[in-house]
């Protein structure tokens, strides 16, 4: 016999204890180990940043993990998979500066760089742990016994080979750049992180500025604008917009187009020059446009400071040598032409400021411009200004209120536009030119973008799209980080020469000549490895590292090579994992993890390393809302865990949309589909062991000579399933498989069970109640197999009972079974076709006699269907018991035209079908509805005594002349139905379970007892 099971089962206990059996029994592990010596199925792990507690999210790229690798195994493929966790970078070290309260890098430096990064160890050792019990409670089956771990000397030091190959080739550069910088954090971020953090209707001032041509400028200008501008007593101001006010201090240019039409206007003192296109839309209102010149003709024009940093105790450098100036006699700067002026907004007279910006950098060197950098790397204004020490922020109002005063503020508003932050603290990025290391990646970019087009993305648009944009738009790596937990960067400089030396592992370091600081046990990390110094093979002095670390960025897409420790060992392993089958992480990964996997192995390796990758989207709350914990919207998934259990988390984020669509998680949305699909499933499977084990049935002891119609279609049913199936799986399509489940689920329970609960609970063991029992069976135990990648936990649990109760020698767990193969013979597409129609016109049915008002249970003389197609109708006539039985009818009319329904029908029908029902009801009939409600209170008064479903019962009725007639005219049906052995017209007697009934005003006594 099967164990009992319970309908009301607790999922969450049930999985407490398979994960128990799983442990004890090593499932995972021999999973693997039987698979040994078959196709590889390869799968690299996106390492999780362990800076904090795993949340609801994170559930659903662990489903999508997990899923592949359960199915291939399934499928006969041997698919080992390492658990890797990302220990290094920013985000680490702001969750320790946190807990420390530390606010700088000078308060690190002050607390000592060797503690702080020992608080960085513990704090991701304490994150590991959390994220290794989510893991495992959701079911992920991955190797947390041997990860790969960023933090560890072996990962750092294949790391370092891999930076040392870049630098042998050329690709390593040290350079001034522009680079998003965090003042807040002191750290240049890569452009795929400056993605991460862009925020939308960022408010900002929006200011146009004057800048003043000098007289001199204006007395050699060309003779179209002397012309113009004859008043030699009214100043000419060029007319600038910016939205950065606290640049303007390190103006040295503005630039014009060239080609553009630019006006003069005349105004009460002052002649305003800007471009004609946009004079309308700023509004000069009180100046009068006294003619035009082209952009070429402001060419070469000098003006005045807006801020002379000479007055403010600021270098002046020159460029591109970036050397200190003397203060000239007078200052002026010039303006430029370029081809970066747009047209589209502001003035057509752009605020060039080569330290900040990457167009404004460029401009800078090609054209030699001064080189003013008033702004330190806290994003704090230096020198003597006004508004010196305050955040350049914070330094806006004064910068405009200084203009202001001096008459160059032409007008100051506000403006709402998009600007990056900080995707880790949230602090306004500035664009700072600095002096950082690169990897050249554009050097390889034609290989990018090729690599790309030989991957299959989930979503196919991503390719093409998000991550195929961003190649085309591909720039330089930053990937030096000025900061402290990191891989430090491999490269020691000399400072009496300027030599420089990468180094690409430990052996090579410790062979350096006249080394010191250097152990075989030293730890990878700073400020040891900075303490190690080694002879300059170039002048003999002494070789001290650069003090940056590595971009985490890099850690994470190093992890193609650097999890395996090669090239220093493991070569095979490597090869056989290159590239991988499949990647998946959200959908920002496009710009992150996807990017520097995709990079790091094309500049590597000159090609991607992986094949297929799913884009996830992103899980938000009900309302669409990102969850955080200031909304207060947070889910904790140990909360969900612990009441409805992984399974269902499962399910439900697996079906509730489309991979790559945003996910909106509620209780509610989890809580309904694991009532109508899991407790579907489960609730069957509970009916099919409580029958089972009433009729003794042992799958496979007997073979039914025959099936019936119903028990052929559903296993034609169950077969088109597998194929389905199949196909999806196999091309990553895991919520179109789960929905198409759903379906059959919906199929098994709510049409092959419902129609089949006569044979199984007929009292009868027949050839008919077995091939029910036998086609039930095949149906549950091939699903669980269907769902084992999906649904891990239910799925053993009935495994355990539907099949080792049976054969002990069987695979010991689900996970180490086949996965289930289709027989084409066996699918009967018309069969399936023409009860998909009998489904629906049963459909119809109900509606029309809902239409009517008469309830289910009250038979009527008969329904007439109307079905156009010929073939059709006869389908449906040779299917028509399963519509007669639907509808509780006494016949059923096929008919080919709706005309052919009378007036006294109720009818119900679509745009092709009809189905209508005859109303009339005769004593005879009426007298069954009473039978068949009778039925119903009997049973509903059966579960409410505590019987077994399997007990007989003695009844006693008194009252209703009328229902006693019907208990006496109905009896056959009636025992049948409820497993009466007597029908007994007398009052219930002493220690019956009694109740008084009423229906349709009829009033009846009713009590039972179990029968001896």
């Amino acid at each position: 016999m099967f164990k009992n099971v319970d309908s009301k089962a607790r999922f969450a206990d049930i999985e407490v204890e398979i994960l128990r059996f799983w442990k004890e029994n090593g499932i995972f592990q021999k999973s693997i180990e039987a698979r040994r010596g078959q196709p590889l199925y390869t799968f690299n792990d996106g390492p999780p940043t362990t800076n904090g507690s795993p949340g609801i999210h994170h559930v659903l790229s662990r489903l999508f993990k997990d899923i592949p690798c359960r199915y291939k195994t399934m499928r006969g493929y041997c698919a080992p998979r390492k658990a890797g966790w990302d220990t290094h970078g920013l985000p680490v070290e702001l969750e320790v500066e946190h807990s420390l309260g530390l606010k700088s890098k000078k308060q690190i430096e002050e607390y000592g760089v060797a503690e702080f990064n020992e608080r960085c160890k513990e704090s991701v050792s304490k994150y590991i742990r959390q994220w290794e019990s989510l893991v495992e409670r959701v079911g992920h089956w991955i190797d947390m016994d041997d990860p790969y771990v960023t933090l560890k000397n072996d990962y750092i030091e294949s790391g370092w080979w891999g930076i040392k190959q870049l630098w042998d080739r050329g690709l390593v550069y040290r350079g001034y750049r522009t680079t998003p910088h965090c003042p807040r954090c002191g750290t240049s971020l890569s452009s795929h992180e400056v993605a991460l953090g862009y925020e939308e209707n960022t408010e900002d001032p929006s200011v146009f500025i004057k800048f003043r041509v000098t007289r001199g400028a204006l007395a050699a200008a060309p003779s179209a604008l002397r012309e113009l501008v004859k008043d030699g007593g009214r100043p000419a101001y060029l007319l600038a917009w910016t939205t950065t006010p606290w640049t303007l201090p390190g103006n040295t240019s503005v630039a014009v187009s060239a080609g553009a039409e630019y006006d003069v206007l005349f105004g009460e003192a002052e002649y305003i020059i800007m471009a004609s296109a946009l004079v309308q839309s700023v509004g000069l209102p009180g100046y009068e446009r006294i003619g035009s010149v082209r952009g070429a003709d402001l060419a070469g024009l000098r003006y005045e400071p807006l801020f002379n940093p000479h007055d403010y105790g600021v270098a002046r450098l020159s460029m591109p040598a970036f050397e200190a100036q003397a203060r000239p006699e007078s200052l002026s700067y010039p303006v430029i032409a370029a081809d970066f002026v747009s047209l589209d907004d502001g003035t057509g007279i752009v605020h060039v400021a080569p330290s900040f910006g990457e167009v404004d950098f460029e401009a800078g060197m090609r054209e030699r411009l001064d080189f003013v950098q008033q702004v330190d790397l806290d994003g704090k204004v230096t020198g003597t200004y006004a508004f010196a020490g305050k955040f350049v922020k914070d330094a806006d109002p004064e910068v405009i209120e200084d203009l202001r005063s001096r008459g160059l503020m032409f007008r100051s508003t506000t403006i709402r536009h998009t600007y990056p932050f900080c995707w880790r603290c949230s602090t306004p990025l500035l664009y700072y030119v600095k002096r950082s290391w690169y990897i050249k990646t554009t050097a390889k970019k034609d290989r990018l973008v090729s690599g790309n087009l030989e991957v299959t993305w989930f979503p196919e648009y991503i390719k093409y799209g998000r991550f195929g944009d961003w190649l085309e738009n591909n720039v330089d790596w930053a990937v030096s980080r000025e900061r402290y937990w990191g891989t430090p960067l491999p490269v020691w400089e000399c400072p009496d020469c300027g030599q420089f030396e990468c180094v690409g592992s430990r052996a090579e370091l410790a062979a350096k000549p006249g080394i010191t600081g250097y152990r075989d046990d030293i730890e990878l990390h700073r400020p040891y490895v900075d303490e190690v110094t080694f002879a300059c093979g170039n002048c003999g002095g002494r070789m001290r590292r650069a003090p940056e670390v590595l971009d985490c960025w890099f850690d994470s897409g190093a992890m193609t090579w650097a999890q395996w420790h090669y090239p220093f060992e493991n070569q095979d392993t490597f090869a056989q994992h290159f590239p991988v089958d499949y990647i998946t992480e959200a959908i920002d990964q496009t710009r992150g993890w996807f990017y520097s996997l995709h990079a790091l192995s094309t500049v590597l390796f000159d090609g991607p390393c992986f094949k297929n990758v799913h884009c996830l989207g992103h899980v938000v709350d009900a309302n669409g809302e990102k969850m955080s914990k200031s909304k207060g919207n947070i889910v904790d998934p140990w909360a969900i865990l612990n009441e409805y259990g992984a399974d269902a988390l499962r399910w439900y984020m697996l079906s509730s949309g489309p991979s790559e669509n945003t996910h909106r998680f509620s209780v509610q949305g989890l809580s309904e589909t694991m009532r109508r699909h899991l407790l579907t499933l489960w609730n069957t499977y509970s009916f099919f062991v409580l029958y089972a084990n009433i009729d003794g049935f042992v799958p496979g002891r007997s073979t039914p000579s025959t099936l019936a119609e119903l028990d052929r279609w559903i296993l034609s049913e169950l077969n088109q399933l597998v194929t389905d199936v199949t196909k999806a799986m196999d091309g990553y399509g895991f919520t179109q498989s789960i929905r198409r489940i759903e379906e059959f689920i919906d199929l098994l329970s709510n049409w092959y069970v419902r129609r089949s609960r006569r044979r199984f609970w007929k009292s009868e063991s027949d050839d008919d109640k077995l091939a029910a029992h036998e086609t039930l069976y095949r149906c549950l135990t091939t699903i669980i197999k269907l769902l084992a990648p999906i649904t891990p936990f239910v799925v053993e649990e009935m495994y355990r009972n539907l099949v080792l109760s049976v054969n002990p020698n069987a695979p010991e767990s689900v996970h180490l079974t086949d996965y289930p193969v289709a027989n084409a013979g066996e699918i009967d597409a018309a069969l399936n076709s023409h009860m998909e129609l009998v489904m629906n016109l049963a459909s119809l049915g109900r509606a029309a006699r809902a239409k009517a008002g008469i309830k289910v249970r009250q038979p009527l003389p008969k329904a007439v269907v109307v079905v156009p197609d010929e073939a059709e109708a006869a389908a449906v006539a040779a299917l028509s018991e399963h519509i007669k039985d639907e509808l509780n009818v006494k016949d059923v009319e096929v008919v080919r035209d709706l005309s052919d329904v009378s007036d006294t029908h109720a009818l119900a029908g679509d745009d092709r079908y009809s189905v209508a029902v005859m109303t009339e009801l005769s004593s005879d009939l009426i007298a069954e509805g009473f039978a068949r409600e009778l039925v119903r209170r009997l049973q509903m008064m059966r579960r409410s005594a505590g019987l077994e479903i399997s007990d007989h019962i003695n009844v006693f009725y008194h009252g209703s002349a009328v229902l006693e007639e019907v208990f006496g005219t109905h009896a056959d049906y009636i025992k049948q139905e409820t497993l009466s052995v007597v029908l007994r017209n007398e009052a219930p007697p002493d220690g019956s379970f009694a109740q008084s009934l009423k229906l349709d005003g009829h009033e009846l006594i009713v009590g039972l007892t179990r029968a001896a």
